[in-house]
C-alpha cells in the first residue's frame, strides 16, 4: 500500500510524544521538499509519519501551524552553529552530512524547494535569512561579514545538495570526518578574514 506521495504507508508504532512529534515534522518537511504545501494534505503527512491525523492537529493545532513549524530553521541553526568560530566550518560541514545520513533530513537544502511553495516560499526564505544566514552573519567580525555568511552557507548547500541529492558516489562512499576534514576548510574560509 503507498500514499498518495508515492510513498509506502508506514505501520504505526507506540511512540512517546516527542518522538511522534518529531516523525511528523520529519514527514511534514519530507513532502514540503518534493510537493507544493497546497498540495500536501494531513493525511498524507500522517501516513508517511505513521500516526492519524488527528494527533497532528493534537500536537500541533492545524496545517498552518505544523507547516510554519516546519518552515522554520531555528532549531537547525541551533545545531548548525553549535561551535567556536575558529571551528564553525568542519563543524557545520560534519552537521549537514549527519544530519542526511543519520537523520535522512538536510538542516539547509529545504530552502531550494522555496519556489514550489507560492507566497509560502517567501515566507521560508525570510525565515532562511534570518534564521541562518543573518545569525551566521552576526558572529563574523571583519568586512563583508553578511557577504561571507552568505558565501559559507551557499557551500554548505552545495555540498548538501550534491550528497543528498545528486548522491554523488565519491562522496557517499568516503567517511563525513574525512570530507568535514577537507570540505570544512573552504567553508572556514569564508567565515575568518
Amino acid at each position: 500500500m503507498s500514499t498518495p506521495s508515492g510513498a509506502p504507508a508506514v505501520t504505526p508504532v507506540r511512540r512517546d510524544a516527542e518522538t511522534t512529534k518529531a516523525a511528523i515534522l520529519k514527514a511534514a518537511r519530507y513532502l514540503l521538499a518534493r510537493h507544493a504545501r497546497a498540495d500536501i494534505t494531513l493525511k498524507a503527512v500522517a501516513e508517511r509519519a505513521g500516526v492519524s491525523p488527528p494527533l497532528i492537529l493534537k500536537y500541533f493545532g492545524n496545517k498552518d501551524a505544523l507547516f510554519t513549524r516546519v518552515m522554520s530553521f531555528e532549531a537547525d541553526a541551533d545545531a548548525l552553529l553549535d561551535a567556536p568560530l575558529a571551528d564553525l566550518g568542519r563543524h557545520m560541514t560534519e552537521h549537514v552530512l549527519r544530519s542526511q545520513c543519520e537523520r535522512g533530513a538536510d538542516p539547509l537544502v529545504r530552502i531550494a524547494f522555496a519556489p514550489l511553495h507560492g507566497d509560502h516560499g517567501d515566507i521560508v526564505r525570510a525565515n532562511f535569512r534570518a534564521q541562518v544566514t543573518e545569525r551566521l552573519a552576526d558572529r563574523l567580525s571583519g568586512p563583508d561579514a553578511g557577504l561571507r555568511a552568505e558565501l559559507a552557507v551557499a557551500t554548505l548547500i552545495g555540498l548538501g545538495v550534491m550528497y543528498g541529492i545528486a548522491r554523488g558516489e565519491r562522496l557517499r562512499a568516503s567517511a563525513i570526518d574525512t570530507i568535514a576534514d577537507r570540505y570544512g576548510l573552504v567553508v572556514q574560509a569564508q567565515l575568518t578574514p
